[in-house]
């Protein structure tokens, strides 16, 4: 028996396997606040609480860097170590990884229904992938073919330096050196930085802000649900919403692009994390692929490289249980 888990600062996702070729039908599963618990322990007791299973290994995919068997969680005061779950869980087995690197396990298994693609390129076989995924903040990894199966590497690309790509992201860039020692992508391309690309439209872009968004912002401690909603509204759509997300598609474009450059990822392209599922529609607008391949002599190149989004909100989890019967 697999206990595999997504681990994330809002939410927990946790599912029992028996059998690799079965991990679209878990035995359990179930989602937790995960702040509501004082350690991942206690949440995987909370969930093991009325079940009779037998564990003989666990996999956990983490945000944050997994150095050593050891991981401080992002957004939770949570520390975790491999032999400490082991023992207070009394689970022989226990790993940790990345949570991009989890994600990055499943892309090989994703299936038609997982993806809406916004390029249908010319996808080399066996030939290297890359995710890309704005959440709370930017994941990136990669996939390489071995003798019979993709291997994933991690990366913290997400925390690379933000390169602007025209006039309005110079001065973004300006605004953000003023405000940050450092300005990365994820600082502008994750729902960490959504609302620094919205203050800056506000502050120098002549768009009046409709009243009622500024009211809900006012009222809210997370404003990107109410960036998401005034931007896609039917009637009366946020004029300054609408740019924040467009800006933020050209950012996440040019930075995918980048990715499938450094990676050489001529089998694919993938968009993961929470937000590019929410901003479907801006994505397959346009912008987006402009700025992908917007790559110079290396343009053309581009341009034959797939991108999917990846609609299962289970993907990590997904990936986390197939490493956890690899390994």
């Amino acid at each position: 028996m697999l206990l595999a888990g997504d681990i994330g600062g809002t939410k927990t996702n946790l599912a029992i396997f028996s059998i690799k070729d079965e991990l679209r039908t878990p035995l359990k599963e179930g989602t937790f606040p995960s702040a509501h618990y004082a350690s991942l322990a206690e949440l995987i007791r909370a969930f093991l609480a009325d079940s009779t299973f037998s564990i003989e290994r666990a996999c956990f995919g983490v945000p944050g860097p997994v150095m050593d068997g050891k991981a401080k969680i992002t957004n939770l005061p949570w520390v975790l170590e491999e032999q400490q779950l082991q023992d207070e869980l009394g689970i022989p087995s226990v790993c940790l990884l990345n949570d991009l690197m989890a994600m990055a396990h499943a892309v090989p298994l994703l299936e038609a229904a997982d993806l809406a693609t916004l390029n249908v390129g010319e996808p080399d076989p066996h030939d290297t992938m890359a995710v890309i995924a704005p959440g709370t903040g930017l994941g990136e990894a990669f996939l390489t073919w071995g003798v019979n199966h993709y291997y994933a590497h991690p990366s913290e690309g997400g925390h690379t330096d933000f390169a602007p790509t025209n006039q309005l992201e110079l001065g973004l860039l300006r605004y953000l050196l003023d405000r940050f020692e450092h300005v990365s992508y994820e600082q502008v391309c994750s729902g960490i930085g959504l609302p620094h690309l919205y203050a800056y439209l506000k502050e120098t872009q002549p768009l009046t802000e409709l009243t009622w968004v500024t009211e809900k912002l006012a009222t809210v401690v997370d404003g990107n649900p109410v960036i998401f909603q005034a931007a896609m509204a039917e009637v009366d759509p946020s004029p300054l919403c609408i740019a924040t997300l467009k800006t933020f598609s050209t950012i996440l474009g040019a930075e995918a692009g980048n990715l499938a450059l450094k990676v050489l990822a001529t089998g694919g392209i993938y968009l993961g994390g929470g937000i590019p599922p929410r901003i479907l529609s801006f994505l397959q607008a346009g912008e987006f692929m402009q700025a992908f391949v917007n790559k110079g002599r290396f343009s053309t190149l581009l341009s034959r490289i797939p991108v999917h989004v990846i609609l299962n909100p289970k993907v990590a989890l997904l990936g986390a249980a197939y490493h956890g019967f690899e390994i």
